[in-house]
């Protein structure tokens, strides 16, 4: 076998670069590229590396390191897992910015590869420029923060290492069932040092998507609750759009008169016009979704990983003779809530099923009913995001505003605060992908970022982020980056001047309005923020509007624009959709001064001793 003399960093670049997967009958990269801020641990060795491949592998660079992993995340749920993208920093806090996104990946299941600058191996320098020094651990540095929230985690001390660590996490990145952020920690010393790399580190592969089928048993147990089932019900989750098992989904639901909810991450999984769709599930779902999910006797939950806002902290299904058949790759999520496993691929498994339970139905009039409560929550849902009176709108009015003005093709973005709330329960996704939730981790500052990488995956699609101004003042660096790269967003900003959703929160658990709403905060003089100026500045053609009728007019115009559009509007931080929803469990202080408070806590207790 035949060598090449390289170092530990162009030897990696080299091995990025033959990765490869095939979409619809077309050879790609694997990585769609690599997001890069540099510095002192990574700009010599990784960063020469990455110049001499700039013309295979593509070279990004952004504003701030926590975002542009965010923009990789992003990108590779919004290409489903089948490609995904690499992100390099340098030693210190280039690193520990990634943590958080890191932590994104994790909870989301979704692949990115964070390659962070780290010590040097040879300790010569130490303490080098920016490094963590452990008094009783000579070997910890700041990439230790990595461990916990990565799928796997390596340090290169040596140049050699970087065979058996590739090969492991690209098994890892490209496992549907294992699959999420891995962290090659780089020491710097390293990155540059050479050694006589194997060319079959080199050799093209190609990684395609492994699909398991169920287990005979397993299958045959799923399928007789199923048969008994009077009234059974389906959780549609992101494992199903990863595993591009819409179709399947949809199949199985007319075919057995089976109705579906949707998780934050599963929202446009069935079609919004499937006659079975009840819409969003859980603690932010739907009047018609949770309604049929409380008397379910036999709830299926297709790639989902059941946390509390999908259970209503697990008292949602609340019929006593309730079942879970926990259809998931991993072992782990199938299993939760003392759910019949059944391990398999979404899309195998839903064929399957629907194979095994040929001539199965669901009881008539249980699907009539889930018929009913569709068209009369469509109808409530419709009241909630019309144009109103009020001074300013509410965050519905405004999703009602850009649902009127979307095309069925375009996707939709949020993250935190309120506003995935009123999107998982009014918004109407126009095609599977057409919704796009980093509802895992609920991290704010993903949004413009994650419409970054959504528009890098897809670029024929129009992306709007919608995003409040508590997200906005967190993370808004990449907007210049979408101006740099030519990748036009449509950014609607929803100034309700505080962190409404937690406001809102604060006074349901007896709380007084406390450090939340900017007027609630400590302050000598509230602050004036100009948004639109802001994002102007930034590179980005601006607007403020005064109300619902200047949103549409700003929103047919930014259709038409070449580069990223920033729509601001008030709205009010106290009105939200109150029908639909569940009760989720938020603990609140068993001892108060404040009757408030203790009038909570008694509902609480209450809510407490009628949770199965």
């Amino acid at each position: 076998m035949g060598t090449i003399r390289l170092t530990m960093a162009q030897a990696l670049v080299r091995a990025l670069g033959q990765q490869k997967t095939v979409i619809d009958g077309e050879t790609l990269p694997l990585f769609a590229g690599v997001w890069a801020i540099f510095g002192h641990g990574n700009v010599a060795g990784l960063g020469e590396a990455l110049h001499g491949a700039r013309d295979t592998l593509q070279t990004f660079r952004a504003h701030n390191e926590q975002a542009m992993a965010h923009a990789a995340i992003a990108f590779a749920k919004a290409s489903r897992r089948r490609r995904m993208m690499a992100v390099t920093s340098s030693i210190g806090p280039g690193a520990t910015n990634m943590v958080t996104a890191a932590a994104v990946a994790h909870v989301n299941r979704l692949p990115v590869l964070l390659l962070p600058g780290d010590v040097f191996a040879s300790r010569r320098p130490d303490p080098v420029l920016q490094q963590i020094e452990d008094f009783g651990d000579g070997t910890v540095s700041a990439n230790d923060c990595f461990r916990p929230v990565s799928r796997y985690f390596d340090r290169l001390t040596r140049p050699e290492q970087l065979i058996p660590a590739f090969e492991r996490a690209m098994t890892v990145l490209t496992d549907p069932a294992e699959c999420g952020p891995v962290t090659l920690a780089l020491c710097q010393d390293v990155q540059t040092e050479a050694f006589d790399y194997p060319e079959s580190l080199f050799a093209e592969r190609v990684w395609s998507p492994r699909r398991p089928r169920p287990d005979e048993a397993e299958l045959a147990e799923a399928v007789a609750l199923i048969r008994a089932a009077k009234r059974p019900y389906v959780v549609a989750g992101g494992g199903v759009l990863y595993s591009e098992a819409e179709t399947q989904l949809a199949a199985f639901c007319a075919a057995h008169g089976v109705p579906a909810g949707e998780t934050q991450a599963g929202k446009s999984a069935l079609p919004h016009g499937h006659p079975l769709n009840l819409g969003a599930i859980g603690v932010t779902g739907t009047g018609a979704a949770n309604a049929l999910a409380q008397e379910a006797d036999l709830v299926l939950a297709v790639g989902t990983r059941l946390q509390d806002f999908t259970t209503g902290s697990r008292s949602l299904f609340s019929n006593p003779d309730c079942r879970i058949v926990g259809l998931n790759l991993q072992a782990f999520d199938a299993a939760k809530h003392k759910a019949q496993p059944l391990v398999c691929d979404a899309r195998a498994g839903l064929a399957e099923l629907t194979r095994a339970l040929s001539g199965y139905r669901a009881p008539a009039g249980w699907t009539a009913q889930a018929q009913a409560a569709r068209t009369d929550w469509l109808t409530t849902a419709a009241r909630y995001t019309a144009p109103g009176n009020q001074p300013l709108p509410s965050d519905a009015q405004v999703v009602g505003a850009v649902q009127r003005w979307s095309e069925p093709s375009d996707v939709v973005l949020c993250a935190a605060g309120g506003l995935p709330g009123e999107l998982h329960k009014l918004w109407q996704a126009g095609a599977a992908g057409g919704y796009h939730m980093e509802y895992g981790f609920s991290c704010m500052g993903y949004e413009i970022a994650g419409g970054l990488g959504v528009k890098m995956a897809d670029p024929a699609r129009e992306v709007v982020v919608m995003v409040g101004d508590g997200s906005y003042l967190m993370m808004n660096s990449e907007i210049a980056t979408s101006v740099m790269l030519g990748l036009k967003l449509t950014i609607v900003v929803l100034d309700n001047r505080g962190f409404g959703c937690i406001n809102r929160l604060q006074n349901a658990t007896g709380g007084a309005p406390f450090n939340n709403l900017l007027a609630d905060s400590r302050h000598e003089t509230l602050p004036a923020i100009d948004f639109a100026a802001h994002a102007a500045s930034l590179g980005a053609i601006a607007r403020k509007v005064g109300n619902l009728a200047e949103l549409d007019a700003a929103l047919a115009e930014s259709r038409s624009h070449k580069r990223t559009s920033v729509v601001v509007i008030d709205t009010d931080p106290a009105l939200s959709t109150d029908a639909g929803g569940h009760w989720w469990e938020v603990a609140v202080p068993e001892v108060s001064e404040r009757a408030q408070v203790v009038d909570a806590r008694e509902r609480y207790e209450d809510a407490l001793r009628k949770r199965l």
